[in-house]
């Protein structure tokens, strides 16, 4: 008789670590340290379990997730709303750390959520420098907005500030473009990426570093794994109208932003755009539908190596 499968749900803090094993209740926490995780790590082998689930938490679940993977674990990173929704659903709405161990550990059960590669040590340089330039762009136009309200010397300080901040952005773009040159395979994804109409810099480095499973998926794949996908929203008789929602919010922002671009300036996205408009089609839908048709033309592209081409685009 083979043994049961057990799942593992591990609730990440910025100090430490709750896990949780199903069937059954064990629980205990340790340091979200280098030491402590190699001890969890040696601990969850000899549980051998099915699958190991941890939620995305801003860059705190890296580094346990990197030595999960490398010791051959079945890890998946959730989007903590998913799990927030199942936990509502099986009727579980108080919250500790303890208790999202345990609704982790059953999501991982009950949903089995694939796993995903883990980006490498590069990737996740990427994506940290991604992340600070997310801030940066924050802060500025938050002290951009302080500045109409100041008067005298106040003003002067905000404007030293956003000069600061200026200066660290344009430094971190340089690092983003340094990091992708030294790669020769990002080299050629981001030269392809780029050579489409509307796809800039920040959008290829959000791209290379949020969405690694480009080119190696379906086109119906991605289109739910970035959340650009329609889902139905059916009861009995009713046909409600279709949503996106959930998937990689990062990428969805960036491709957003490259399709409000490719609907003016990219030839094909725009006759697409065009054309749904024309079906009477409201303006959101049709941008969805552009970004969804954008992401698929990305994805053949980095498929078979080849740059933009309106015709086989089309």
């Amino acid at each position: 008789m083979s043994p049961t499968p057990q799942y593992i749900g591990i609730d990440v803090a910025k100090a430490h670590l709750d896990v949780a094993i199903r069937p059954g209740d064990e629980h205990w926490r340790v340091a979200n340290d280098e030491q402590d995780i190699g001890t969890l790590v040696n601990r969850l082998k000899a549980f051998q379990p099915e699958l190991v689930v941890l939620e995305a938490t801003g860059g705190f679940e890296r580094t346990v997730t990197a030595a999960l993977a490398a010791a051959g674990l079945s890890v998946a990173v959730v989007n903590p709303r998913q799990v927030r929704d199942f936990a509502k659903a099986t009727g579980k709405l108080a919250k500790t750390d303890k208790l999202d161990a345990r609704t982790l550990a059953h999501f991982a059960e009950a949903v089995r959520p694939a796993p995903r590669p883990v980006p490498d040590e590069q990737a996740q340089e990427l994506a940290s420098t991604l992340e600070r330039r997310h801030q940066l762009i924050v802060m500025l136009t938050a002290e951009k907005n302080r500045w109409h309200l100041a008067t005298g010397s106040l003003r002067e300080r905000i404007e030293a500030h956003i000069a600061w901040l200026e200066t660290e952005l344009a430094a971190i773009d340089r690092d983003l473009d340094q990091t992708i040159r030294q790669s020769e395979i990002w080299r050629e994804r981001d030269v392809l990426l780029q050579s489409v109409p509307g796809i800039g810099p920040v959008v290829s480095f959000t791209l290379l570093a949020e969405l690694p499973e480009l080119g190696t998926l379906t086109r119906q794949q991605l289109a739910g794994l970035v959340g650009v996908a329609p889902l139905n929203c059916d009861s009995g008789a009713r046909r409600g109208r279709r949503r996106v929602w959930g998937g990689r919010g990062r990428v969805r922002t960036a491709l957003y932003m490259a399709t409000l671009v490719a609907s003016r300036y990219n030839p094909v996205i725009k006759e697409f755009y065009d054309r749904l408009l024309q079906a009477g089609k409201p303006k959101k839908v049709a941008l969805t539908a552009c970004m969804r048709k954008l992401l698929t033309i990305l994805n053949a592209m980095l498929q078979h190596r080849t740059p933009w081409n309106p015709a086989s685009a089309a």
